[in-house]
């Protein structure tokens, strides 16, 4: 490794971006052009170079030799950080990162007219906080046939590392922004039709033959223990819902999601 630093201290102020600043401290809202995060696994790191992160340094597991971890080191022109095994323990979680993490810059959040060209199947997240929820519904749709993910105020960020390592690097792969304040009407007036998760006495069946027909449909979920608003759900076009059985009646949301967005694909 032409690029690789030896790190035998856990203190050594090198690995602060990996180890002591939180999530929050990456992204430096206050100036969000200097804003960072943390991949994890080299099969996600290469997800992130594939979909033309910028890398700014690696921290590998010296010996490491697992699929994908010299494709990303060959790729990258930065510093590689190289330890002991017994000094990257002390990371939290470092056993389910597979012996390699890199520090990435932020890109600028993509605007909503960016992200919705030729979109005709969106997924809207309404204050859904939990980030492994956020990257398995990443992961369902960008699997399932969904063109891209639009985030209220409240959610999770995808690159959060969680996030981004449960959706296996989907967060890299499907468009995705943060919406603003207006963003029920900002659909409206681009053509989407509006559908909500939601168990109400008035929703459709997930699987309702005019909900196939819809040409541009955007599919609104909400947090995990209140759902939708009362006035989101007011505000859309149709209310949909999951029929089950055994008297359950709900679904952890990214379990349905996977449901929803395999039934209402595009055809």
């Amino acid at each position: 490794m032409e690029h690789a630093i030896e790190i035998t201290d856990f203190d050594a102020p090198e690995l602060d971006v990996y180890a002591r600043l939180t999530e929050g401290q990456l992204l430096n809202r206050f100036e969000p052009e200097k804003g960072m995060f943390v991949a994890e696994t080299p099969y996600v790191i290469l997800r992130a170079l594939d979909g033309g992160y910028e890398p700014v340094s690696i921290l590998v597991e010296r010996g490491v030799n697992r699929k994908g971890a010299m494709d990303v080191i060959e790729r990258c022109q930065v510093p590689i950080y190289v330890s002991e095994l017994e000094v990257l323990t002390q990371l939290t979680g470092f056993k389910l990162t597979r012996g390699m993490l890199c520090a990435m810059r932020r890109p600028r959040h993509r605007t909503l007219e960016e992200v919705l060209q030729n979109c005709r199947r969106v997924v809207v997240l309404e204050r859904v906080m939990n980030p492994t929820n956020i990257g398995a519904i990443f992961r369902s749709a960008a699997a399932l046939g969904m063109d891209a993910v639009l985030l209220t105020p409240g959610c999770s960020d995808p690159l959060y590392r969680r996030c981004a390592r449960v959706s296996m690097g989907a967060v890299f792969q499907i468009p995705w922004t943060f919406l603003g304040e207006n963003w029920m009407e900002e659909l409206s007036s681009r053509g989407y039709k509006t559908t909500a998760m939601a168990l109400t006495d008035e929703s459709y069946p997930i699987d309702a033959p005019e909900l196939r027909e819809i040409d541009k449909l955007a599919i609104i979920m909400g947090s995990e223990g209140d759902g939708l608003r009362d006035e989101t759900v007011a505000a859309c076009d149709y209310t949909v819902k999951i029929p089950m059985f055994h008297d359950v009646d709900s679904l952890n949301v990214a379990a349905a999601s996977a449901v929803v967005f395999w039934e209402l694909r595009p055809r």
